[in-house]
């Protein structure tokens, strides 16, 4: 008889960590700080425990690197699917101590994968990208009051903000750049990114920041994690239209840009005006291209090969 792995679950807010350990069914809670995180690591260590988190961001991010450091195998799960499953077993309740004991159940009755760690060159790519994103979305609600204002004073101070927006936002993309450049890793990733049609630096950035996986999992997983992949709706004779859903929206917004540049000349838009030519909707179509894209980049990045602008099936 094999006896079930150890396995914690584990909550994470802002203040606490809330525990649960599997099969001893034993629960308890731990403060979010150095202290605390370190009394859970040893706990795992202790018992040798796979941990399920929920990915919460940014108060998972130090439980998450003292795990790595510990060189303990977790899995950073989505919530949304974890809360599917919680559904599923009839855990309807939801306190942090019954997602704790959730989280465990998950990792014991699912085949989680550990996630992989993340190197220090690619954490401080993520920073870079995420302060950036937030500043393009202050720019751009800046920009939506401007057009709305008659008042020269307000006018004038909001395109004072605007112009140091912009700098930011400059200054942010040569730090971007500078960091992809500087990482051995990184860079020969960039290159190869680029070399297909449409991918410019920031797509290429945010690719690298926030898609790891890329070039070690098959089509099918990636396109899924990207949230680009077709979704089935269909029962008995009914035949429900495909939408894509989930995945890492910031990846999803990317590739639908890098798309919308690929489909203004070459293959590309052949592809595309054949799509349209069979009735699909022109965002439907865009989408599409964006996943052909990203098997194409998939592909590129496993073999370490540049793409040379061909369209792949």
């Amino acid at each position: 008889m094999t006896l079930p792995q150890n396995t914690i679950g584990c909550d994470v807010s802002g203040r606490r960590l809330d525990v649960y350990l599997h099969p001893a069914a034993r629960s308890c809670s731990f403060s979010n700080d150095s202290a605390g995180i370190a009394a859970l690591i040893g706990l795992a260590l202790e018992h040798r425990a796979f941990v399920v988190l929920e990915a919460t961001a940014p108060w998972d991010q130090p439980l998450v690197r003292a795990l790595e450091k510990a060189e303990l195998s977790f899995h950073r799960a989505n919530p949304r699917r974890a809360r599917d499953f919680a559904r599923s077993i009839g855990m309807l309740a939801k306190t942090d101590a019954v997602d704790a004991r959730m989280l465990a159940l998950y990792g014991v009755n699912l085949d989680l994968p550990a996630t992989a760690p993340a190197s220090p060159e690619r954490l401080k790519l993520q920073g870079l990208n995420s302060r950036r994103d937030q500043l393009v979305a202050m720019r751009k609600a800046e920009r939506i009051r401007l057009k709305g204002v008659a008042d020269p004073v307000v006018t004038e101070s909001l395109e004072a903000v605007i112009a140091l927006l912009d700098v930011q936002i400059r200054a942010l993309e040569r730090r971007i750049a500078s960091a992809i450049k500087n990482a051995c890793d990184l860079a020969q990733d960039a290159a190869l990114l680029r070399s297909a049609a449409g991918v410019g630096p920031v797509c290429a950035a945010v690719i690298l920041a926030s898609l790891p996986e890329l070039g070690r999992v098959d089509r099918r997983a990636i396109a899924a994690l990207a949230g680009v992949a077709p979704i089935a709706r269909e029962s008995g004779l009914m035949r429900g239209k495909r939408h894509v859903q989930g995945g890492r929206k910031r990846v999803r917004d990317a590739l639908y840009m890098a798309a919308l540049a690929a489909i203004r000349t070459g293959r590309w838009k052949q592809h595309y005006d054949h799509l349209r030519s069979r009735g699909k909707a022109p965002k439907a179509a865009i989408v599409a291209i964006a996943r052909k894209l990203l098997v194409a980049l998939n592909t590129a990045i496993r073999e370490q090969r540049p793409i040379l602008n061909a369209q792949t099936t």
